[in-house]
């Protein structure tokens, strides 16, 4: 069974969609350039893939240089204040707990929904069925350490290298992203 990908790099719209340069998402780095100031000069990688990531993923650009997979409501990787280390921080969409499916009493002829999909995606109700529909939304949060050994290691300062060493942390996050939750939304996605 081939695994599904949670999180890949857009490149072909990145670059059918740049501005002046040569990538759209290159141009998003400079024009926020000072996000990745308290970075410079640390030995460590994950403060700058962290900041990295945010600029590549909506809704800081939109659509994201980064795709996620439909189940993913939202992944942010952090840094960890206790050791300094990686984390991912991802929330994706579930089916009802078996508690909930087995029996139907609890509903109460209500009509409770479960997520909203539109040509495939999940959506959050809108307020419009909200005011007529109960939703519950299963949602499993992901907490998890990443490894980070293939990060570009930082320079002193920031140079012309920006985009680039940002390209390559988001290439490898999502690497790594994948190894980790792939096979845990497959399954998902197999057992609708």
């Amino acid at each position: 069974m081939a695994l599904l990908d949670v999180a890949w790099v857009d490149q072909h719209y990145d670059r059918e969609n740049a501005g002046l340069g040569r990538s759209r998402f290159a141009e998003h780095v400079w024009v926020h350039a000072k996000e990745f100031d308290d970075c410079w000069g640390d030995i460590s990688p994950v403060g700058f893939a962290c900041v990295a990531w945010r600029l590549a993923t909506a809704p800081h650009l939109d659509p994201g240089f980064v795709r996620l997979h439909r189940r993913v409501v939202r992944a942010e990787l952090v840094r960890n204040s206790w050791d300094g280390s990686l984390t991912a921080a991802v929330d994706l969409v579930a089916p009802w707990p078996a508690a909930l499916t087995t029996s139907r009493s609890w509903t109460q002829d209500r009509g409770w929904r479960d997520w909203p999909e539109t040509f495939g995606q999940f959506l959050a109700p809108s307020q419009q069925e909200l005011s007529r529909i109960p939703h519950v939304r299963s949602t499993l949060a992901v907490q998890a350490p990443l490894p980070f050994a293939g990060l570009p290691a930082i320079p002193d300062s920031p140079g012309p290298e920006l985009p680039d060493l940002a390209e390559r942390a988001v290439t490898v996050l999502a690497r790594e992203l994948n190894d980790l939750l792939a096979p845990m939304v497959t399954e998902l996605e197999n057992g609708r």
